[in-house]
């Protein structure tokens, strides 16, 4: 779309005043309740005319652009002080072609629902991450991960993507050669290339998943790690730091029906109400209670259990409350020598009386190494990756020390070649970024092209990607933890 140059800005914003939100409602908060901004003003566009209106203003009043899923980040990444475009009212589905198995939807999709549309059509998603209350788009650029040492990143199943860009055009990019360049830098992009408007991506059909729990020994999970990663098709681990054990899920395709496993009492009252009381506890007596709760979380979940259910609903899991958390990726053969690193940590913080206490548990999760430019998967040596993320939760919202325990966790994991998860906080710069990803200079030379005065560029970009000096803190929540 375009505009003509005699018509007044003040039109512009007579069309979009509808998608306008009003001052009261254009603060943005992140789930996690880590970190909070107001932008100058907040749009939330229900079609492809309103984003080119949006963009337009934009370009007359120079001003910058985020856009905005549902906030899922546990970073800045989608804080601006400036022009917000709040994606999830673009939420359509295009085309489901159930022969050729794939999924035309709009970015700002939130993955519930697309869940609910494919399974209408007896499709579902390949691979899922811990949750499914984020965008579609979100879920693509960040990029977001399940589990599953032969499954790749959510971006791996992406077809082809079309954009508006900061010029205002609308360009179809995909990965069989149509602007490849952009869609590689785009599946990995952090909304910095352009609105993303539809996704396409490849699905399978709907399938049940079998989830096998059981209770190991820290020492019998590492010395046999690979066995275990590799003995179901989507595995995953908890480590219970404290007792040194570790919680083995292992996921399967299967026929069996539906049989979800859980109950009020457990699931409800203990794993929920009752943990998230003794966490709150924790904050005035971490040495004590925290390694106390961790051990009865533990048992909780001590004795074996199965589960079968609809694909997305093993997958996911409760992510609880409110929380700061990080995740890092390493090279899956460096795991063990990583996690015996992490263990001996743990180990020396519980003998000291001033030591870290965390909270449980720290997850690991594998996945397929694959070619997006900034993947912390891209190029992974010895066939895979393994992402280990660790959590301090936000008791009844209330913040609790969490910055010496991630600086340490980050030491550790970037001794061994970690790259940070891109929607976490990290403090990583141009120079260090550029030495893990070697095709860093491409990925920027890509934004400059197709967004030569930075439109797209929020101060997480320009902190990350471009070395600008900023305030690392001006939109965290609780600065001083």
């Amino acid at each position: 779309m375009t505009f003509s140059s005699s018509t007044p800005t003040s039109h512009l914003y007579d069309l979009i005043h509808p998608i306008t939100l009003p001052p009261s409602e254009s603060t943005f908060t992140n789930w996690g309740q880590t970190f909070s901004c107001t932008p100058l003003k907040v749009f939330k566009p229900e079609n492809e005319e309103q984003c080119c209106i949006i963009l337009e203003i934009a370009r007359r009043e120079g001003r910058r652009v985020r856009a905005a899923g549902v906030g899922h980040s546990p970073s800045d990444l989608a804080c601006t002080e400036e022009f917000m475009v709040v994606m999830t009212g673009m939420r359509a589905i295009l085309e489901i072609n159930t022969e050729k198995k794939f999924v035309i939807a709009q970015g700002g999709i939130v993955l519930n629902d697309l869940h609910t549309s494919l399974s209408a059509h007896n499709l579902a998603m390949s691979n899922l991450g811990s949750i499914s209350d984020q965008t579609l788009a979100g879920v693509v650029t960040t990029p977001t991960h399940g589990s599953g040492i032969a499954y790749g990143v959510i971006g791996t199943h992406v077809i082809a993507i079309t954009l508006l860009l900061a010029d205002g055009r609308k360009v179809r990019c995909s990965n069989s050669g149509e602007r490849k360049e952009l869609f590689t830098a785009t599946l990995c992009g952090l909304g910095s290339t352009g609105l993303i408007l539809n996704i396409e991506m490849e699905v399978e059909e709907r399938f049940n998943l079998r989830d096998a729990q059981e209770m190991m020994d820290f020492d019998d999970v590492v010395d046999n790690l690979d066995a275990i990663v590799r003995s179901s098709q989507h595995t995953r681990l908890w480590w219970f730091q404290p007792s040194n054990k570790v919680r083995v899920s292992r996921l399967d395709r299967t026929s069996e029906p539906r049989n979800p496993s859980g109950s009020w009492f457990w699931d409800v009252l203990c794993a929920y109400h009752l943990i998230q009381f003794l966490l709150f506890i924790g904050r005035f007596f971490p040495r004590y209670i925290n390694p106390w709760t961790s051990n009865f979380a533990a048992w909780l979940v001590s004795k074996p259990s199965v589960n079968v259910d609809e694909s997305h609903r093993v997958f996911n899991v409760n992510c609880r409350y409110p929380q700061h958390t990080t995740e890092w990726a390493l090279p899956y053969t460096l795991a063990p020598s990583c996690l015996r690193a992490l263990r001996t940590f743990f180990d020396e913080e519980f003998a000291k009386s001033d030591g870290i206490r965390p909270h449980f548990p720290l997850e690991i999760r594998f996945s397929a190494p694959d070619d997006i430019w900034l993947s912390p998967s891209e190029g992974s040596s010895g066939g895979g990756t393994c992402w280990l993320g660790i959590v301090m939760y936000k008791p009844y919202t209330h913040s609790v020390p969490y910055r010496s325990l991630f600086a340490s966790f980050e030491r550790i994991l970037s001794s061994h070649s970690g790259r940070p998860h891109w929607a976490k906080a990290h403090s990583l710069t141009p120079s260090d970024l550029r030495e893990k990803y070697p095709r860093f200079d491409e990925f920027v030379a890509v934004l400059e092209d197709v967004d030569p005065r930075g439109m797209f560029r929020n101060p997480y970009v320009r902190r990350h990607f471009f070395g600008e000096e900023g305030d690392r803190d001006a939109f965290r929540v609780s600065p001083d933890n």
